[in-house]
Order: C-alpha cells, then sequence, then structure tokens
C-alpha cells in the first residue's frame, strides 16, 4: 500500500509517533510519503521505501499569517496524484484533519477517492480543540474523515464528551520500538552522574504547566532527604526557568542535571531507577512508555490516559495530581532495595505489550478496512 502520513515535524509525542509508524510500515514493505513543512525529527532514510514531500508556504503582503492549510492541502493533492497514493493518514486534528477533508474534495471533483484516516493525540482535542474558534472545524474533520483513532480509552470518551461526534472511534494505543528503547550497559555513564551509587530519578517533557515539573522537583526534594538520589530533567521549554529556580530554593541544585532536548533519551533512561510523570493530563503518556521499556519503573498522576498504561502498584503507582506527599511515599517503596528489581521486571513487560510489532498489524488492517470501505462506497 502506498500512504502519506501528515504529521508535527518536532518531538512532540504525535509527531515521535507518526514518524514512527511511518518507519515500521517501510520496512514492512509498505511505499510510505510523509507529507510536512520540514523533515521529521526522527525520520532517516535508510530504507527504500521512504519519501518526504516539503510544504513550501509563501509569504504574501495580502496574508498577516501564512495561510499553512491550504498549503497543505495542495501538496497532499499533489503527491497522492502524482505517488498514487492509497490512503492518506493525518496525525493530530489541526489543521491536518481538515486539509485532508478539503484535498479529498478536490481529488474527488478529479475522479480521485483517496481515504483519510484521521489519528487524534490530545491536545488536538483536549485543549486547542475545545477552542470556538476551532471546535466545528475540528468536529466537522472528524466527522468527515473515512476512520478515526485515538491513542488511547480516555481521549476516545473526551472526544465524545466534548464534540459532536457521529462515527466509531477505533483505540490504536501508542507504541514503542523495543529494538530501540531497551536497557543498555551505561554503568560508566551512571557512575558519572552517581559517583556513590546514588539512586537516579529521571524526568522528560517539553516543560509546559501541564506537566508540571515544580511536583517533579518537589518529589525528588522529598525522596532525596531519605535515600541519596540524583535527577535528570530532559527537554525544555516555557518553565525551564521557574524550575531552575526552585531547585536553587530548595537546595537541591547540585543534585539536579538539566539535559535539555536529547535525541537519544534511551541512553538517559538505561541508567534510571525511577521515572516521574506527574502530569495534570496526559492523553497516553509516550515518556512514561519509553521508560518502562527501558526497565524503569513509573511514579504519575492518574491523569487521562496514563492509568492504562502505568499499573498501579504492578508497574509502579499512580495518585491523584497534585498529591505530592503519596507519589514521594510510592516512589520511596518502589526504590527500595526490596522492591525495585520486581517493579523494573514488570515495567518491562507491560512495554512489550505495546511494541510497534503488537500495534503494526492493527494500523494496517484498520487501514485495509478503511480502504475497502471507500472503495464499495464509491
Amino acid at each position: 500500500m502506498k500512504i502519506g502520513i501528515v504529521c508535527y515535524p518536532t518531538f512532540g509525542g504525535s509527531g515521535v509517533v507518526a514518524t514512527e509508524l511511518g518507519k515500521g510500515l517501510a520496512k514492512n514493505g509498505h511505499e510510505v510519503h510523509f507529507i510536512t513543512y520540514s523533515q521529521p525529527t526522527r525520520l532517516d532514510f535508510f530504507n527504500e521505501n521512504l519519501f518526504y514531500h516539503e510544504v513550501n508556504i509563501r509569504s504574501y503582503p495580502l496574508f498577516k499569517y501564512p495561510p499553512y492549510e491550504l498549503a497543505l492541502a495542495s501538496k497532499m493533492v499533489d503527491v497522492v496524484k502524482f505517488e498514487k497514493l492509497d490512503l492518506l493518514h493525518v496525525h493530530y486534528a489541526i489543521p491536518h484533519a481538515s486539509a485532508a477533508v478539503m484535498a479529498r474534495q478536490i481529488l474527488k471533483s478529479e475522479g480521485i477517492d483517496i481515504p483519510v484516516v484521521t489519528t487524534l493525540h490530545g491536545t488536538d482535542i483536549t485543549l486547542v480543540g475545545k477552542d470556538p474558534s476551532y471546535e466545528p472545524v475540528v468536529t466537522f474533520s472528524i466527522n468527515q474523515s473515512d476512520g478515526v483513532t485515538a491513542v488511547s480509552e480516555d481521549l476516545k470518551k473526551d472526544t465524545y464528551k466534548h464534540f459532536n461526534v457521529m462515527r466509531e472511534i477505533e483505540v490504536i494505543p501508542n507504541f514503542i520500538d523495543l529494538t530501540k528503547f531497551k536497557r543498555q550497559r551505561k554503568d560508566h555513564f551512571k557512575t558519572a552522574i552517581c559517583p556513590n551509587g546514588e539512586k537516579l530519578v529521571v524526568h522528560t517533557s517539553n516543560f509546559r504547566k501541564v506537566k508540571r515539573v515544580d511536583d517533579v522537583v518537589r518529589i525528588f526534594h522529598k525522596i532525596s532527604e531519605t535515600v541519596p538520589a540524583r535527577l535528570l530533567l530532559v527537554g525544555d521549554g516555557p518553565e525551564r526557568g521557574h524550575i531552575e529556580a526552585l531547585c536553587r530554593e530548595l537546595g537541591i541544585y547540585d543534585e539536579v542535571r538539566f539535559l535539555g532536548k536529547l535525541e537519544a533519551v534511551e541512553e538517559v533512561l538505561s541508567v534510571a531507577d525511577l521515572f516521574l510523570m506527574p502530569s495534570e493530563k496526559e492523553s497516553f503518556g509516550l515518556a512514561a512508555l519509553e521508560a518502562m521499556a527501558c526497565e524503569v519503573p513509573v511514579i504519575s498522576s492518574n491523569a487521562g490516559g496514563i492509568p492504562e498504561l502505568n499499573i498501579n502498584g504492578v508497574t509502579g503507582f499512580t495518585s491523584n495530581v497534585g498529591n505530592i506527599e503519596e507519589m514521594t511515599k510510592n516512589a520511596l517503596h518502589v526504590l527500595s532495595e526490596e522492591h525495585l528489581e520486581k517493579f523494573k521486571a514488570n515495567a518491562l513487560e507491560q512495554a512489550k505489550t505495546f511494541d510497534i510489532e503488537v500495534i503494526l498489524p492493527i494500523y494496517e488492517k484498520f487501514y485495509s478496512d478503511v480502504a475497502a470501505t471507500v472503495l464499495a462506497s464509491s
């Protein structure tokens, strides 16, 4: 099958999932064409079935803001026609789904019927999509898509709750490539960070308020009062300055390292003992899955789709958002010599159920079913 994938080419979860999905499909023999404004961060071209098409955005004095959605729709039309695609899979509702619906209508006028699959990832529904400025377009685009998926049951429920969606939504969870995300021997790295055998706690995010990185720091502060520990913070964003100031205020700045954005985050996770995700909202929790694949237990909130991934008392613990005391207590329980190895083993076993080799066939069947339905109705 020839598949066009439209996504944001950034470090964000939706872009990462879309890119890894495309790479997996290419390895399985599908021809995959990425359509976006710059090359996705995790996309490489060591496969003859991978192609990239850049969306060019012209600036004209007439436009205060460049009309990306129109340029994207036009590019989809061009790629579908000349690469003879069988299906378009767009990730994140805004503006990809609406642009795909527009492209499909243009192509229909030329006798080409291209199936459109839309995957909902989270903030396109729970935050941006609910904005009155966008809600009618998001609702229309979902209802006009030929197939719709969501990355968790919780996100599916949120979509039905906040939008007048009249069609079935299939839950296909995010996934992990266990050949990439796995525990590696990085003893020299661990020794450099924890020279005296301290426990290593890790958090990765985009440092937005919804991630509650201040809770991460406060939980770590309480952990370090009982157990010698170090904290690695991976990522960057608007809250970083505040978090650095908080570390100084609590007197733990020397125990915390800010690593910024990292491509090979699995190398850091490979030496970690515990992963913290106290987020206010997560549609799935891909960063936690990456940690679990590296045998790292997770202490998290019970927000959104996280409990579908982090099994309370098995792969780690979940608590109400903001319950720092309970999260600290649970963290110390996991980090104890009596329990740590069991939680690590459980985390890996849970991660195996989200391996790309398990999830990829589900997407392939969904594509086939959607394409067959569109063909039968045309």
